[in-house]
């Protein structure tokens, strides 16, 4: 009778590194390019962990190729391993007083130009050697981001009294935290009646038309306003906030916009935007890989938003 080939299931870090960019790229080709490595030296590290595991890892699909179970099982570890890696690599060029490394943002429409610009100047200033990277992605998109590996850092948000919260539905696994608020303000043209209040309510806006933003923003508007006791005549949707407020301006609808897009730009001629109850703000959050908190650069990044957040919220008070 002939003995079962003895199984090594141990996998190095390297190899991981290899189903992950399989993972994330979807061919040897454009894997090995990612890595830096030449295609017959992608394919020979995935024939040797194929052995080691006792399991195919990659099958034919047409005339490309996909991850099997065994595979795709790799790749979910892989992100989590990895980032515990580089942790360690920080800590290490921390001692040898390296401050170098690379972090990648992911961030919604409005932080772009309200905190990401803010982040970026902090921590290049505070580490000239790190590299940061930026991708301007809506929170469920933002948290897809760092489950795949794309994105080390998603800042997001979220309503409280929304019953379904997409962005939340696909953290499981990771880490989030909450950071700070961002008010909500109407915008209105500046000759309805309501344009000289600082706060107002909802159900005062009852039997307006209504601009609508982004999914998210727009499901949310649904869900406020069935709070405020009516349904809202969604006239037109955009998710250019000065298409927004060029619309109110020309009278033909009113809108809700956070805190941080009224104040990236100047409000234009003809526009109010006075503020909903606090109870209407938005929740920001941060979303990163498990542990990905220890890696330095990316800590440091993680402390340049909180910073920043803190300083808009002040702002905001003042004013």
């Amino acid at each position: 009778m002939t003995d079962a080939p003895m199984i090594d299931d141990s996998v190095d870090a390297h190899a991981l590194r290899v189903v992950k960019a399989l993972a994330d790229h979807g061919s040897v080709t454009a894997a090995a390019v990612a890595l830096g490595y030449s295609q017959p030296a992608v394919s020979q590290q995935l024939r040797r962990l194929e052995r080691r595991v006792g399991l195919p890892l990659l099958e034919r699909v047409g005339r490309g190729v996909r991850l099997t179970e065994a595979g795709q099982v790799l790749a979910r570890h892989a992100a989590t391993v990895t980032t515990a890696l580089d942790a360690a690599a920080g800590d290490l060029a921390e001692l040898r007083g390296q401050r170098a490394g690379r972090v990648r943002i992911a961030a919604f429409p409005s932080a772009s130009s309200a905190v990401v610009p803010r982040v970026i100047a902090a921590v290049t200033a505070q580490r000239p050697g790190v590299t940061i990277g930026f991708i301007e992605l809506e929170p469920p998109e933002a948290i897809a981001a760092v489950r795949e590996g794309r994105a080390d850092v998603a800042l997001t948000f979220s309503y409280a009294g929304d019953r379904r919260d997409a962005a939340a539905e696909g953290t499981s696994g990771l880490s989030v935290s909450t950071i700070g608020s961002d008010d909500v303000h109407v915008v209105v043209p500046t000759q309805h009646p309501l344009a000289d209040r600082t706060r107002v309510r909802l159900q005062d806006l009852r039997g307006e038309r209504w601009i609508a933003g982004c999914p998210q923003c727009r499901g949310h508007l649904l869900e406020a306003c069935k709070r405020a006791g009516f349904e809202p005549e969604i006239a037109f949707e955009t998710d250019n906030f000065v298409a927004v407020e060029s619309l109110v301006a020309q009278g033909v609808g009113v809108a809700i916009l956070p805190g941080m897009a009224v104040a990236s730009l100047p409000l234009l001629t003809g526009v109010a935007a006075p503020r909903l109850p606090d109870a209407e703000a938005r929740a920001l959050h941060v979303v990163t890989a498990r542990g990905a908190e220890h890696v330095p650069a990316v800590r440091t990044t993680l402390d340049a938003i909180v910073r920043t957040l803190t300083a808009e919220g002040s702002a905001g008070a003042a004013n």
